[in-house]
């Protein structure tokens, strides 16, 4: 059977190639091709963790099985943001060490960290775990959107936001939003609207799980500029 590969971003880069037809077993896996892809181009193997792929622009794991005619999709973190911002989305576990180290400079005295943390209940209710989803693309921009009001409204120098998606454990950071400024107050005040701002527009959503169930956190109702979700 055969399959077409397509590579995005980095994974393009690394392989040369945008796209490749590829010949495999009958009953071949994801898990098989992707392992396939690895021995061919062994500079996957620097990103590896952080990949997602897609089969037929759906996101799957690697036991899923292959069909003849199946498009797959090596799609490496989306991000965006220009002049030193960072708006991110990842599935591998977030640094605030390492992503707030991207924003100091020597001419800001204030660097302002806001970590979102997942706590171990919610409603008096005890939680097992969370699962995040969003919709991308339109999560980068409307990132990029709010870190562009922040800079509008307040004197900082630099923004970043990054958020997990995926299954989150008790006690992981969820989102991180990093200001930088001249002086306090603006890298306060920025931080703050920031998560605030991305729980309105942001189009990402949360699942809690706990031992009798799990529920999607209810977030605003829509507006012609709020997307409902929940935190």
């Amino acid at each position: 059977m055969k399959v077409n590969v397509l590579f995005f971003g980095v994974t393009h880069d690394l392989t040369g190639c945008a796209a490749e037809l590829v010949e495999l077993p009958e009953g071949e896996t994801l898990q098989g091709l992707q392992q396939r892809c690895q021995s061919r181009f062994p500079g996957l193997l620097k990103v590896g963790r952080s990949l997602l792929v897609a089969v037929n622009q759906k996101i799957e794991t690697g036991a899923t099985p292959l069909h003849d005619g199946d498009e797959v999709a090596f799609l490496p973190p989306v991000s965006g943001g220009g002049d030193g911002d960072i708006f991110r989305l990842t599935r591998d576990p977030i640094s605030s060490a390492d992503f707030s180290r991207q924003f100091r400079s020597p001419a800001d005295g204030a660097l302002v960290v806001f970590e979102g943390i997942v706590r171990d209940h919610s409603r008096s209710r005890s939680t097992l775990y969370l699962e995040y989803e969003a919709y991308e693309p339109m999560a980068i921009g409307k990132m990029e959107e709010v870190g562009n009001e922040a800079k509008q409204k307040f004197p900082i120098d630099g923004i970043g936001m990054i958020h997990r998606l995926g299954r989150l454990e008790i006690g992981e950071t969820s989102v991180l939003i990093v200001a930088s400024a001249e002086h306090r107050r603006a890298a306060f005040a920025a931080c703050q609207y920031a998560i605030d701002r991305l729980k309105q527009i942001v189009p990402i959503w949360k699942k809690e799980f706990f031992a009798d169930g799990a529920v999607w956190a209810e977030g605003e109702s829509p507006t012609s500029d709020t997307i409902s979700k929940g935190r």
